[in-house]
């Protein structure tokens, strides 16, 4: 693909993800929103339209449907695909994997999210660990929010020279803040009933040398995930040394608890503060000053928001699939700076 020209990016699915990514790419100085699909026809197809965005829908009903309910509609998912060089898609878990037969048979590149198994597209994808595998492919997947956090933190002490094995145990929360009146759980903890968890071996999916095995436990509130990891080193290190790995990595975020950041609501009202669109935290937040180690062994717990932090990996997979930037960290770096990552450790400054 010409490097000179923007890339059209299709989003089908205007959900929690969906509307994230369009926000997203319409920041891109080297990409443009071709429209965005979707089976709906409720506020948030509104919201699109008020935004400025190309409505589709789904298919040929949907679209006479959103257009019933007097959305301005410029037809359907064939005709977005059309103009577009490449779709994201973000519809629910296992409608993607039915969707890619659509997109393989009109020979458009496409990347689904982490719900979808590694089998549909045949690449897993975190752009700070398998960026150059992902060039020009036809297809990848975006790891699911908690894998994306592991793969991030476990990369940057494996280049480090420091990590060996590593084990976490992770505190799900129930369900998104929107859908909360529709289900989820309440005075009760539900432990995902397999040990290791699913995000161990998804995690191998980007990186097959990691030996980590997760457990999971699904809590009774909606604000974002929260990880513990014991991981064995390599040898001693410092807790410097340490902070130090962790740093390199501009996708995660050394919070203080003694900076009153005590609790996920705290990190929550600073996204807000700094102004980020529907509170988004992007990076992994991780407790600097929880940080302990014994022997040869970490323990460190952080934060994962389950609605951004897969934002700046599906932009970085949208240039790697088009080959329009090689480098990852060129990518990474523009895509960085259109969200406003680093802002946070800025903001904080450095204890």
């Amino acid at each position: 693909m010409n490097p000179a020209k923007k890339i059209r990016v299709a989003v089908n699915g205007y959900g929690v993800i969906g509307k994230r990514v369009a926000d997203a790419v319409v920041r891109q100085d080297d990409m443009e929103l071709a429209g965005v699909a979707d089976i709906s026809a409720d506020w948030r197809l509104r919201m699109a339209m008020h935004k400025g965005f190309r409505l589709y829908g789904a298919t040929d009903d949907h679209a006479k449907a959103m257009r019933n309910a007097g959305l301005d509609v410029s037809g359907s998912l064939d005709d977005l695909l059309g103009v577009s060089d490449l779709v994201v898609d973000c519809t629910p878990k296992r409608i993607a994997a039915v969707n890619v037969d659509i997109y393989r048979q009109g020979g458009i590149k496409f990347i689904v999210q982490g719900g979808e198994k590694h089998e549909v597209t045949g690449h897993s994808f975190v752009a700070e660990a398998s960026y150059s595998s992902a060039l020009n492919r036809d297809s990848t997947r975006v790891v699911s929010c908690n894998t994306t956090s592991i793969v991030r933190t476990l990369t940057v002490l494996k280049r480090a020279g420091l990590l060996r094995r590593a084990r976490g145990t992770l505190l799900r929360r129930a369900t998104d803040p929107w859908e909360s009146h529709l289900g989820g759980i309440m005075n009760t903890l539900v432990p995902e009933p397999e040990i290791p968890s699913h995000q161990g071996p998804d995690a191998q999916s980007v990186d097959p040398d990691l030996d980590v095995i997760t457990m999971a436990v699904k809590v009774p509130e909606t604000l974002a995930h929260l990880h513990y990891w014991s991981v064995q080193l390599t040898r001693s290190a410092s807790i410097e040394e340490v902070l130090e790995a962790f740093s390199a990595s501009s996708r995660i975020a050394l919070i203080r608890m003694d900076a009153g950041l005590t609790a996920l609501n705290a990190v929550k009202e600073l996204m807000a503060d700094l102004g980020r669109p529907h509170d988004n935290l992007y990076e992994v937040a991780l407790w600097s000053d929880m940080l302990k180690i014994e022997g040869d062994e970490l323990f460190y717990a952080y934060m994962v928001d389950n609605q951004a932090i897969v934002i700046p990996e599906t932009i970085d997979a949208i240039r790697a699939l088009t080959g329009t930037i090689s480098n990852a960290e060129e990518s990474i770096t523009k895509t960085d700076a259109t969200l406003g990552i680093g802002l946070l450790t800025e903001a904080l400054g450095k204890r």
